[in-house]
């Protein structure tokens, strides 16, 4: 037989023996329990990377342990397809996104196939197919005629490289989260969805997600951000519109003496208009716009704002305040203005010094006495009231509800409730991507396309225009229809596409049956797999993807059509892969290939000679090219050897640090068990020697017996590392420890006993390791004598009258370093274990005749004895 595991001939055998008998494809069965396992479907780049290997072959090890378990278990692929991703990469490489992406599917599929994982892909979507996001049309005018989505006209972040549209949720650390440009804000209409509506529920569901980590639970509350406080009223003078505002400290209102609101609200305008104060606002309003505007961003520029030209009424003193357009205020928090406090608020009392405004104490420390012509900070503490009417000498903080009671029974405020969680902006001003669904008509206003044209077909052979511009509304057979409702010719198309993210918000369920053509799933096959019973993917869609999954659940559960809230029962957000960078002073950052080693251990750039400097270990990215080829793994060590590494390296939630010398060992380790079974399977013949299969205590031989215990204690090891806290990495390591005692045993020398005790370990070695790395399982399951699919075969049992041994490990130390080990009977008292320990000949060459103070000792999973002398 083969002294080497070789993979070229093997993987490719077992992926052709799994796709021509159907292995991976599934069917509802209402007599197994299902097991729903899901990765975060990827973009078509056109290659996957290593954190593509990684997260795929965790997901692969639950499926495959799961199904050997009995389970049923689906496990779909896909593809999401549409944005501006595949929209830019097109438009970089001189081709169509259509076509970009569909080529780009077709070798991404090859490569999955290759590292051999188990998916059903009878059920392959990609979200840019008119059969699929024609339910996504479907859904939106469900949510249109319920009222759930509506159109406005409002300052959105705009990316100009980009050319469109970016939720609050993509915009990271005020830049756009897929090319880094900084965001500017830009007035269009937009369509919204109305996931306010749920900010309750999907706060108060984030503490009922026992399978989520903490961190991104935390974060979702944290971005859905609930603020429990008062809606205040501030009438304009000279006009019927109200101010409203939101604040948490209605104790201070007699202390607002000026009125800030976001350059973005849409009262600026309104209020400056025909003042003296119009022009500067413009222009304030524009400087504004190319800033960063988050609440980070915000601080990184002076605090500054210009007179409106209006004022309002304080509802509490009924004094008129000045109104101010403040580049700190966001429209995104509260109602988008402010009432400022100056004594009670630093960045208030700031504003107010710089711009000479009226600075009012309310609220002053027990015992003192703030004079706010004196003062050089604002205090924000609790205390007691001051200049606040009847509320005089009151606590601050009982003053709060008495005095939103008073100002709710004079008209002028309430308690409220607020949420930092915004609408979720889904137009697009890009090509790729799903069409609204959706006619604007000169008399009848929006009009929702009839639902027996559905889909309205993206049109694919539409050329791009420079920048990423969407050639949509410049396409007349597409734009340009026929009102619906009226007749009238004139009308048009939405040529807006929806967020991406709406297409990932609900693919989950499209795979449970993709092709059913009665609506966006069948109901039947939903109510049998879903939800997710594990869904696996990057932390860094926590407040994304993740978020907006749960929103889309809680609008079909609305709508009637699912019976339950939540998508993914469980959650594993796996690390990073990560490797250090290569920079050349010439050329900048290198792929690892273009580093070549000198004599003197330095590197030198493969394209100039000049050496090389080595940078931190960072998140793989190809940008900074510190990446690794999959392909080339594969060509060098096969899919198995990839897999184990992945798997080997890191517990999955921590990042994974590449390794060459890792990847090695893991290929040694391959090799290692390979040519130990080979050894059994040719040494112990299988006609006279059965695996042994009892209890331990039936085993005569001590040795085999210790091995036997050994056996079945990995057993367990592998299946509650596995079951309970996916940490493959020590399931791995557990087998190591196996298959080293194994090569201390002698087979020529074996016994009929201990070759079957050894024929045990052999077997299930392979049964514990065939969701790892299946194809070398399966070839060596097979050469056993096995029939069919090791993947077929149950998983191994371990036996708990197996997993004791009747010897215990004794470390004793002298003054507390390790001088001897032994085994002693595990049945042996305390007195008994002190007898042996000091008449152990290393521990007497120790002791010789020095005084014994003290010996103790502790007996736990092995017993310590510390001698003092």
């Amino acid at each position: 037989m083969e002294e080497r595991y070789n993979p070229g001939a093997v993987e490719p055998k077992w992926q052709e023996y799994w796709n021509k008998n159907e292995l991976f494809k599934v069917v509802e069965d209402p007599s197994k329990e299902k097991y729903y396992l899901l990765e975060m479907f990827p973009y078509p780049s056109g290659k996957i990377h290593i954190g593509h290997v990684r997260n795929y072959t965790i997901g692969d090890v639950v499926v495959r342990y799961k199904r050997m378990k009995g389970f049923n278990v689906i496990h779909p692929m896909g593809w999401d397809a549409f944005g501006m991703p595949a929209e830019n990469a097109a438009i970089d490489n001189n081709t169509h996104p259509a076509a970009w992406t569909y080529e780009n599917i077709s070798a991404m599929r090859a490569q999955l196939k290759k590292m051999g994982f188990s998916y059903d892909w009878d059920r392959e979507i990609a979200t840019c197919r008119p059969e699929y996001y024609k339910w996504e049309q479907w859904l939106f005018l469900k949510m249109l005629e319920k009222g759930m989505v509506y159109r406005k006209e409002s300052f959105v972040n705009w990316c100009e490289k980009c050319q469109t549209v970016l939720a609050n949720e993509q915009v990271e650390q005020d830049k756009c989260w897929r090319c880094s440009q900084v965001v500017q804000q830009k007035k269009l209409w937009q369509w919204f969805f109305r996931i306010t509506d749920y900010a309750e529920d999907l706060l108060v569901h984030c503490d009922q997600l026992p399978g989520w980590p903490d961190k991104v639970t935390t974060m979702q509350k944290n971005w859905i951000g609930k603020s429990i406080g008062s809606e205040l009223k501030f009438q304009i003078e000279g006009s019927d519109q109200e101010l409203e505002v939101f604040t948490t400290r209605p104790d201070t209102v007699f202390g607002a003496t000026f009125m800030c609101l976001a350059p973005e609200h849409p009262l600026v305008e309104t209020l400056s208009r025909g003042t003296d104060q119009e022009a500067g606002v413009d222009a304030f309003v524009k400087k504004v716009a190319s800033q960063e505007r988050s609440a980070d961003g915000i601080e990184k520029y002076e605090k500054e704002g210009v007179f409106t030209g209006a004022h309002c009424i304080n509802p509490a003193t009924g004094k008129k305040i000045p109104i101010y357009t403040a580049n700190f205020v966001l429209m995104g928090y509260g109602t988008g203005a402010i009432m400022s406090v100056p004594a009670g608020d630093q960045r208030d009392f700031d504003f107010a010094r710089k711009y000479s405004l009226d600075i009012r104490v309310v609220v002053q420390p027990e015992g003192e006495e703030l004079d706010s012509s004196t003062m050089t900070e604002a205090y924000t503490g609790a205390g007691v009231m001051v200049n606040s009417g009847q509320f005089n000498g009151m606590d601050s903080k009982e003053a709060m509800e008495v005095m939103t009671d008073w100002l709710e029974k004079e008209g002028r405020g309430k308690k409220a409730i607020s949420y930092r969680l915004r609408d979720w902006g889904i137009s697009r001003q890009r090509y790729w991507g799903t069409p609204i669904p959706v006619i604007h008509c000169p008399s009848c206003g929006v009009v929702p396309v009839p639902q027996e044209e559905l889909p309205i077909r993206l049109p694919e052979e539409a050329n791009l225009l420079a920048k990423g511009g969407s050639p949509l509304p410049s396409l007349d057979y597409f734009s340009k229809v026929t009102c619906p409702a009226c007749g009238r010719k004139d009308a048009k198309r939405d040529t807006d596409t929806m967020d991406t993210f709406v297409e990932s918000s609900w693919y989950y369920l499209r795979y449970c049956s993709p092709r059913y053509e009665g609506g966006m799933f069948d109901p039947a096959a939903v109510k049998y797999w879903a939800p997710v019973d594990q869904y696996i993917g990057g932390v860094e869609h926590a407040v994304l993807h993740l978020l907006y999954s749960r929103y889309f659940m809680r609008v079909l559960n609305t709508l009637g059509l699912i019976d339950f809230k939540e998508p993914f029962t469980r959650l594993l957000t796996q690390g990073m892969v990560c490797k250090e960078t290569m920079t050349c002073p010439e050329h900048g950052f290198l792929f690892p290939e273009e580093a070549k080693k000198q004599g003197d251990d330095t590197l030198a750039c493969t394209r100039c000679g000049s050496e090389v400097e080595v940078g931190r270990v960072i998140k793989m990215s190809k940008s900074k090219k510190n990446v690794v080829d999959p392909n080339e793994l594969l060509e060098k060590y096969g899919a198995d050897v990839t897999r184990l590494f992945c798997l080997f390296a890191a517990p999955p939630e921590r990042d994974l640090e590449w390794s060459e010398d890792g990847v090695e060992g893991s290929n040694r380790f391959v090799n290692r068990v390979w040519r130990l079974a080979i050894e059994c399977m040719d040494k112990i013949d299988t006609k006279s020697v059965e695996s042994f299969n009892g209890a331990a205590s039936d085993l005569k031989l001590q040795d085999a017996k210790e091995l036997y215990i050994k056996a079945n204690q990995t057993i367990k090891k592998v299946t509650d590392d596995i079951d309970k806290s996916f940490h493959f990495n020590t399931a791995i390591s557990a087998v190591m420890e196996l298959v080293n005692t194994m090569y201390t045993k002698d087979i020529d020398k074996a016994d009929k006993e201990m070759k079957s005790v050894l024929l045990f370990c052999v077997e299930n070695i392979l049964l514990l390791l065939s969701p790892i790395i299946p194809h070398f399982s399966e070839e060596l399951f097979e050469k056993m004598g096995n029939k069919g699919s090791i993947l077929e075969h149950s998983w191994p049992t371990y036996r708990d009258d197996s997993l004791k041994t009747d010897e215990v490990l004794v470390v004793v130390q002298v003054n507390g370093k390790l001088r001897a080990k032994f085994t002693i009977g595990a049945d042996v008292d305390e007195a008994g274990i002190k007898e042996t320990a000091l008449a152990d000949e290393k521990i007497k060459k120790y002791l010789q005749e020095k005084e014994l103070k003290k010996i103790i000792v502790i007996r736990k999973k092995q017993t310590l004895v510390n001698i003092v002398v």
